[in-house]
């Protein structure tokens, strides 16, 4: 049985989802269609990449491994315990998986902690878990050697954590911050790329939430910015320190956009434009290219996936009149991209697969084919 995602929001909550049934499925091509990617792929040949997901199973998390080789077609490798479990549903959120130079990070939602791996080509060995400092962490981001999450549960709240060069957590004392209010549903938590500020995405509150980190990884109180459309889910930086961010309109059919901000460097939050309509439904994830040049939203009410231009001035607008740039599988949801922006990859909620692309120069997609058979509780994305 598959699952399912509301595509409604009543007036400021969240996108909910409900999974039917949590079954764990030996990673294999899915379809005669799949299959046929094995030939093309050259599956023997060694891989030069790597994407993570992880099973968010409440009887025991595992991130789940796919090589991937030069053409950017992937294999099932294995899957990894986490030590912690995940809560068999949906997260609502971006970057609960993360890569971080040779380490690999995964929230346990169900179990309040964060892990640690590290990353040895194809393998990952466990290093171990750190509570959260709240309850539901949903995602994480780093910046050298601090680590900060955010926790969905109760009232909401973020914690910093100092990575040991073994990849090892600990909580740096005085970095708890509540959320803007309680009741926000935040969607995503990320460092901008200069590691001076933090912003969290709120679904429930229309809000972007800024917080300063000083030279010791403690951040300050929020201070909380206007979104330029509604239910601001995913988001991804520029090397300019611009946001690009979805607004999935509370699943509004054919209301979803994207809006492109500025973060100042006192932490301010400015409109450049937008929103700017995908015209499809309940945009939610985000990948930028490196480059800064083109950035993509999955729809998860229309299959398909969003790309825009970015201008030299941060301003966004569709490279597709109609809001299609690729095809997915069912029910997408979060998305990664490859080092140096060649790949993309997307997870398919209610299809339990990985829709992968080529990133062409024009921003184009090339879409290569489904992979895979994922748990139902499949959740987060992350790539090298």
């Amino acid at each position: 049985m598959k699952k399912l995602i509301f595509s409604s929001w009543s007036l400021f909550t969240m996108l909910i989802f409900l999974f039917t049934a949590c079954q764990k499925d030996e990673l294999v091509p899915n379809s005669a269609t799949d299959a046929s990617l094995e030939t093309r792929s050259g599956y023997a040949s060694i891989g030069t990449g790597q994407v993570y997901t992880m099973s968010n199973d409440a009887s025991g998390n595992e991130v789940i491994v796919f090589s991937r080789d030069s053409r950017g077609f992937l294999q099932p490798y294995r899957s990894y315990p986490t030590g912690g479990s995940g809560n068999s549903g949906g997260l609502g959120s971006q970057g609960a998986i993360i890569v971080h130079g040779h380490f690999l990070f995964a929230v346990n939602a169900g179990s309040n902690t964060i892990t640690s791996f590290i990353i040895n080509g194809s393998k990952l060995q466990l290093i171990g878990s750190a509570d959260s400092k709240g309850t539901m962490p949903i995602s994480v981001t780093a910046y050298k050697d601090i680590l900060y999450v955010v926790n969905a549960g109760g009232d909401g709240n973020i914690a910093g954590f100092d990575i040991s060069p073994q990849g090892e957590l600990s909580y740096i004392e005085g970095s708890m911050q509540p959320l803007s209010s309680s009741g926000v549903a935040p969607g995503q938590i990320s460092f901008n790329p200069w590691g001076t500020y933090l912003v969290v995405s709120e679904k429930a509150s229309n809000m972007l939430t800024v917080y300063k980190v000083n030279k010791e990884g403690i951040a300050s109180a929020p201070s909380s910015y206007p979104s330029a459309g509604m239910t601001p889910f995913g988001f991804g930086f520029t090397q300019q320190n611009r946001i690009i961010v979805s607004e999935a309109f509370g699943g509004a059919p054919n209301g979803s956009a994207m809006s492109s901000y500025q973060l100042g460097i006192s932490g301010s939050v400015s409109t450049i434009n937008g929103p700017v309509y995908t015209h499809q439904t309940a945009a939610c994830w985000v990948a930028v290219t490196d480059n800064g040049k083109y950035a993509y939203t999955t729809n998860f009410g229309s299959n398909n996936v969003s790309g825009y231009r970015v201008g030299s001035d941060g301003a966004i607008e569709l490279l597709n009149a109609s809001g299609i740039t690729g095809m997915t599988g069912a029910g997408p949801l979060d998305m990664a991209m490859s080092r140096n922006s060649q790949y993309l990859y997307i997870l398919n909620a209610n299809d339990d697969n990985l829709t992968m692309f080529k990133v062409n120069h024009d921003g184009s997609l090339t879409n290569l084919g489904n992979i895979g058979h994922l748990p139902a509780s499949a959740v987060g994305l992350a790539a090298r």
